[in-house]
C-alpha cells in the first residue's frame, strides 16, 4: 500500500495523480492522505512510505481528458468527503485505461461524479446568494488601515470559498473585505486576494458591525412581508433554514412566521388603516370593480384569450327586426374561416330543420354565444372544444348587445353553452328541453345543437335529434305568431 500525502487542493492532487499514473499504481494500492489531517501525514513528501517513484525520476503521465470530465473533476474536488481524492483517482485511472463510460451518468462512478459536481455547483450558487457583508466595527486589536471595510461569516456545505472569493473580488472593486468560514478565510485588500486555511474571525465578531444601512434593510424587509400570503414551505424551499443565521434578516423570519400563524393574517393591515383619517364609504362588490372600457368592435375584442388562436370573430347575421333569434354555441372550423355563423355541416342540418317548419333562414337572426372558435388539433383537423364559463361570460357582452338591438319575440338556444350564456348560470340542457322560459320578457326555448345530431351513431338516432330541433323551431314560430297578433291587437 502506497501512502500519498498532498495538500487539500485540486492542483496538488492532479500532480500526484499523474505521477501515480506514470508509475502504474492501481487505485486500490494507494492510501490518499491530506497534509495536516492527522498525525500519519506530517511530511510534505509525495510518497510517505516506500515510494516507488519521485518527481525527479519519473515524468508525469500524459493523460488527455475531455473538457467536460475536466470540469467535473474540478468541481468534485471541492466536495467535502475524505474519500474524494481516492475516488477521483479511480475515475482518472479508468479513463486513462480507455474506459470512457466513467464519464457517463449511467455508470456507477460516473453517477457519483455528477452528483458530487451538482452538489458543489449548488453550494457555489448558495454562497453567492447568501453571503452578507457588514461594515466592520473598528476595534483596538489592530490599526484601522489593516482591517477590511466589510466582513462576512458563512458556513459553506462544500469547499467553495476560493471560487466564491474570486467572484466577489471581481464585483466589489477597491472595497476591502474578509469572508471567514469555520475552517478558512478569504481576504481582499482591493488589489490582491489572499486565502488562508484557518478562520480569521469567529462568527460573533462578524456580527458586531456599525452598518446603518442594515437597520433600513431590516425595516424594509419587515414592511414588505405580507402575512396573508405566507407559504412556509415555499419560503424554506427558496431560502433554506440553515442559511438564516448568516443573514441580517434571518432572526426576523421566525417571529414573522409565528405572528402570521397566530392571527396577523387577519389583522395585518388593521393597525395601519386604523390611524388613517376619513370616513367609511359602503360600496357593493360590483361597483368596486374597475370599469372596463368596452371594445369598439367585435374584431377588437380582447375580453378573453380565444382571439389569439381564432382566424376572426364571427358576428351574428340576420335582420335587426327578426322575430326569432337562434343562438348557437360557438363558430366551427368552417365558420371561423368564412366569418359567418352556421355555414358548416351543422349549419346545413339546421337549414333542413328550418325548412321543415316553414321558416326561412333570411328571416331569422343567427348568432353564437361565443364569438371565437375554440379548438384543439387532432392530426390535421381543428376540432371543437367546449368554451369555459369565463369565456362564455366574456362574450356575454356581445350577446346582450345583439338582444338589445334585435329585440326578438322568441329565442331558440341550440345547445347547453347557449342556454348557459342566456341564463347566466350552469344548467343541464335536458332539464329545459321544449320548456318555454321567460327571460326578461322574452320567450326562450332550449333544444339540441345540430352538431349533436351529426355525432349520433345511426340514422334513426340522428333523425330523432333533428325532429326535436324542428319541434323547438315550430314552437318558436307559433309563439312568435302569437306575440305578433297580441302586439297588433294592442295597437
Amino acid at each position: 500500500m502506497q501512502v500519498i500525502s498532498i495538500d487539500d487542493s485540486y492542483a496538488a492532487w492532479r500532480e500526484a495523480a499523474l505521477q501515480a499514473l506514470a508509475s502504474r499504481i492501481a487505485p486500490e494500492d494507494i492510501d490518499w492522505r491530506v497534509v495536516g489531517d492527522d498525525d500519519r501525514a506530517t511530511t510534505p513528501a509525495l510518497f510517505d512510505d516506500h515510494a516507488p517513484v519521485s518527481k525527479a525520476t519519473t515524468a508525469p503521465a500524459n493523460v488527455r481528458i475531455s473538457r467536460e470530465l475536466g470540469e467535473l473533476l474540478k468541481d468534485a474536488a471541492l466536495y467535502r468527503d475524505t474519500a474524494r481524492w481516492a475516488f477521483l483517482y479511480r475515475v482518472l485511472w479508468r479513463w486513462h485505461d480507455g474506459d470512457r463510460s466513467v464519464a457517463s451518468a449511467a455508470d456507477c462512478d460516473g453517477a457519483r461524479l455528477y452528483k458530487m459536481s451538482k452538489a458543489v455547483r449548488r453550494a457555489k450558487h448558495d454562497m453567492i446568494a447568501y453571503v452578507r457583508f457588514r461594515l466592520r466595527e473598528p476595534g483596538n486589536d489592530a490599526p484601522a488601515a489593516d482591517l477590511p471595510e466589510y466582513v462576512a461569516w458563512y458556513e459553506p456545505e462544500h469547499d467553495v470559498l476560493a471560487w466564491s472569493a474570486e467572484h466577489f473580488a471581481r464585483r466589489m472593486g477597491r472595497s476591502t473585505w474578509l469572508i471567514s468560514t469555520p475552517d478558512s478565510a478569504a481576504w481582499w485588500d482591493g488589489s490582491a486576494l489572499r486565502l488562508e486555511r484557518r478562520p480569521a474571525l469567529p462568527s460573533d465578531r462578524c456580527k458586531h458591525t456599525v452598518d446603518e444601512a442594515e437597520a433600513l434593510w431590516l425595516a424594509y424587509y419587515r414592511s414588505t412581508f405580507n402575512p396573508a400570503r405566507l407559504n412556509e414551505t415555499a419560503l424554506e424551499q427558496h431560502m433554506p433554514v440553515r442559511f438564516w443565521k448568516g443573514l441580517p434578516e434571518g432572526h426576523l423570519i421566525p417571529s414573522m412566521i409565528s405572528e402570521a400563524k397566530s392571527g396577523a393574517q387577519r389583522v395585518a393591515q388593521a393597525r395601519g388603516v386604523g390611524v388613517l383619517g376619513g370616513k367609511s364609504v359602503p360600496v357593493d362588490a360590483h361597483s368596486a370593480q374597475p370599469a372596463r372600457q368596452p371594445p369598439s368592435t367585435l374584431d377588437a375584442c380582447r375580453r378573453c384569450e380565444l382571439w389569439r388562436h381564432a382566424t376572426q370573430a364571427v358576428d351574428g347575421i340576420g335582420p335587426d327586426d327578426a322575430r326569432i333569434m337562434l343562438i348557437g354555441e360557438q363558430p366551427g372550423d368552417q365558420e371561423d374561416l368564412a366569418g359567418k355563423p352556421f355555414v358548416g355541416p351543422a349549419g346545413r342540418l339546421l337549414d333542413v330543420a328550418i325548412e321543415r317548419v316553414g321558416l326561412r333562414r333570411e328571416h331569422l337572426y343567427l348568432t353564437n354565444a361565443v364569438k371565437h372558435f375554440k379548438w384543439m388539433l387532432r392530426g390535421k383537423r381543428r376540432l371543437h372544444k367546449t368554451a369555459a364559463q369565463q369565456e362564455i361570460d366574456a362574450c356575454g357582452y356581445w350577446l346582450e348587445r345583439e338582444l338589445e338591438r334585435v329585440k326578438p319575440a322568441v329565442v331558440v338556444t341550440l345547445g347547453a353553452t347557449a342556454l348557459t350564456a342566456l341564463l347566466h348560470e350552469k344548467v343541464s340542457l335536458r332539464d329545459w328541453i321544449d320548456r318555454p322560459i321567460d327571460v326578461d320578457g322574452t320567450q326562450v326555448i332550449a333544444t339540441y345543437h345540430p352538431s349533436f345530431a351529426l355525432r349520433q351513431e345511426n340514422d334513426d338516432a340522428r333523425e330523432r335529434v333533428l325532429d326535436a330541433i324542428s319541434s323547438a323551431l315550430a314552437r318558436a314560430r307559433d309563439l312568435a305568431d302569437t306575440e305578433q297578433e297580441r302586439r297588433q291587437a294592442s295597437r
